[in-house]
């Protein structure tokens, strides 16, 4: 893994905590939270504060996020919002992090400038036991405030001070007037500079967790669905009609579909599909390459061409399919049909342009893992664990790869990838295909779901 630390694909854009001022500062912080202190005199925190150095010293990396339900946070400098998210849980929550950060910046650029920020994403669950927990949070709160508490004394110190201003007796309230002179004493001037910690709240209600194996789960659509990565499903119990898992790929295609969530590669408002498909022409290569053994320290364009004829017949199915694809869309001929049982159908989708177009390009991630590239931008975790099982060889491409196409322009590649960022408000937009139909027509009905009302001739 070290590779991927040096090329600052991992671990990449942590805060630094080196002076004895900060490393004191969070250990006080650390031990209000947990009761647990650091021996260390350095080390590097995400943006919710967590330390990948501390979990190792600890023997635990979720020291900050014990029941993995309700994440804990300690806010040292708003240069952290810069930061990753680590062992993230939720989907979410780094959004809703970045969020707080921004809404209350200059705030917290104040008070981390005197003290540490600790806080909580609370929400009414506890402790996730099984897969229905996961249906009730719903309202995600973040409670936030410094060790010294001075945006609470600030609220009750400004309360003091309305009720000083308008209670017509309250001149001569000598207890009035000492408290406040003793919350003054630890906010400051509240009137010139006020401190106030705007609360959050927010809904979640579409996200990806990794608990019980990760599961995707979407109540916020026409057709919701619980998705399990792994082949177990998730039980009976769950509120939502629908449960399945990736390995059931009528099934996945059918409710992207019929929720409107997904577009094709080779449709005529994608620009560059011809390209992006034949990137993914080239990574399914390299896999194949490094399988058979091949040194890919140094591959050009020729090199890849070389490849991709030595090992024609050794391609998976998808690298057929999907080249089949592309040399049609060079040629401006008819496009093949892809059927849902082609191990190349999700190759050639990507979400459309709506508020959970990220989750649903990391399920699509996962369902393409020899897109390392997607599984590297939109599931951090997945392809952290893919990489630990490749070869030498291909780790060695991927991080070359990844550093000098990547990371050097990683806003223009995620807008050729998935086009341009949606806005805020964005809800799904028809493109013409429509919430009932697929890329190459109406998605086939799997015989176990049969309230997708397609037909089975249309395959």
């Amino acid at each position: 893994m070290m590779r991927l630390v040096k090329n600052g694909l991992m671990y990449g854009n942590l805060y630094e905590v080196s002076s004895p001022a900060m490393v004191e500062r969070y250990n006080r912080a650390m031990y209000q939270l947990i009761g647990r202190r650091t021996e260390l005199t350095e080390f590097h925190i995400d943006i919710s504060g967590f330390s990948p150095e501390i979990g190792d010293e600890l023997d635990d990396i979720y020291y900050l996020n014990p029941n993995g339900s309700n994440r804990q946070f300690i806010l040292l400098s708003p240069e952290q919002k810069k930061a990753p998210l680590l062992n993230a849980r939720f989907s979410t929550s780094r959004t809703i992090i970045r969020s707080y950060f921004d809404q209350n910046e200059e705030q917290l650029f104040a008070l981390t400038a005197r003290d540490a920020v600790v806080g909580e994403l609370v929400n009414s669950v506890l402790v996730v036991k099984e897969p229905k927990d996961l249906f009730y949070i719903r309202d995600i709160v973040v409670e936030a405030d410094t060790l010294g508490g001075h945006a609470e004394a600030s609220d009750e110190l400004a309360g003091k001070i309305d009720r000083f201003m308008s209670e017509d007796d309250a001149w001569w309230d000598d207890l009035l007037i000492s408290d406040m002179i003793t919350l003054a004493r630890q906010t400051g001037d509240i009137v010139r500079s006020p401190i106030k910690l705007t609360p959050q709240s927010c809904t979640q209600k579409n996200f990806y967790t990794s608990h019980f194996g990760g599961l995707y789960i979407f109540q916020d659509v026409s057709q919701p669905a619980c998705i399990s990565v792994w082949s177990n499903k998730p039980g009976d119990d769950i509120p939502v009609n629908e449960s399945f898992n990736l390995t059931d790929p009528e099934s996945v295609a059918a409710f992207l579909s019929v929720n409107g969530l997904v577009e094709t590669l080779t449709a005529k408002w994608v620009p560059n599909a011809q390209s992006i498909i034949k990137q993914k022409l080239d990574f399914i290569a390299i896999d194949t390459a490094a399988n058979e053994g091949e040194d890919l320290s140094y591959v050009s364009r020729r090199d890849l061409r070389n490849l991709m004829r030595k090992y024609h017949d050794k391609m998976p199915a998808e690298y057929h399919s999907l080249r089949q694809v592309w040399l049609c869309l060079k040629a401006g001929g008819k496009l093949p049909k892809v059927p849902v049982t082609d191990p190349a159908y999700f190759y050639l989708l990507r979400a459309q342009n709506h508020a959970d177009r990220d989750l649903v390009n990391m399920l699509l991630a996962q369902l393409t893992p020899l897109d390392f590239r997607q599984l590297f931008i939109c599931h951090k975790d997945a392809f952290y664990a893919a990489y630990k099982t490749w070869h030498e060889q291909k780790k060695t491409y991927v991080a070359k790869f990844l550093a000098e196409e990547y990371m050097v322009d990683k806003v223009g590649t995620r807008e050729e990838l998935f086009g341009p960022e949606p806005a805020m408000d964005t809800d799904y937009v028809d493109l013409g295909l429509g919430r009932n139909v697929g890329p190459w027509g109406r998605i086939p009905r799997a015989s176990d779901h049969d309230r997708y009302e397609d037909d089975e001739d249309d395959d």
